[in-house]
């Protein structure tokens, strides 16, 4: 008789930062990259890397038995997630500030969701700018497409109203 022990397994929570489900070059098990791998792979510069590691942006890079620095999958998935928080404009010292955050572990949960919350907010606000501008260029675009070479007269003025309509500041 097979007896099947039917306890559910919990595991911690996979932080996607972490497991961003993207391809390494290494496998698990297999994966130590020199600093110029990484900068290679990333596109950081070796010195970037150091200036990381040096502020805690890049916390716990393992050395060899001569002190070189060894990466590993996880520092990949770390600096690919780094590198969002960065489009997002969010702060340097704001970045260092979550890395410790994550270094404390599980009890900073919140504070992390708060942080990550706010960041998303500020980006859609900053894509909502965005949008706007681009409907204010596609309105430059097709006047200046429809427009014939040379405006001498009432075109010009017409072209000065144009450029007043799109310009407004009120409501």
């Amino acid at each position: 008789m097979t007896v099947i022990d039917s306890t559910p397994v919990t595991s911690p929570p996979v932080d996607v930062c972490v497991a961003a489900g993207t391809e390494h070059p290494r496998p698990d098990g297999q994966d130590r990259y020199t600093i110029s791998e990484v900068a290679a792979y990333t596109g950081l510069s070796a010195p970037t890397l150091r200036w990381y590691e040096e502020i805690g942006l890049l916390p716990d890079v393992e050395r060899s038995h001569n002190g070189q620095r060894r990466f590993g999958n996880r520092d990949l998935d770390w600096l690919a997630f780094v590198r969002r928080l960065r489009l997002t404009g969010m702060p340097v010292a704001d970045m260092v500030h979550f890395a410790q955050l994550v270094q404390r572990g599980e009890e900073t949960f919140d504070e992390r969701r708060q942080i990550l919350e706010r960041t998303r907010r500020e980006v859609l606000a900053r894509m909502a700018e965005l949008q706007d501008t681009v409907a204010v260029l596609d309105a430059k675009i097709d006047f200046y497409a429809g427009a014939p070479r040379r405006r001498k007269g009432p075109e010009r003025h017409h072209e000065q109203r144009h450029h007043e309509q799109c310009h407004r500041t009120d409501p």
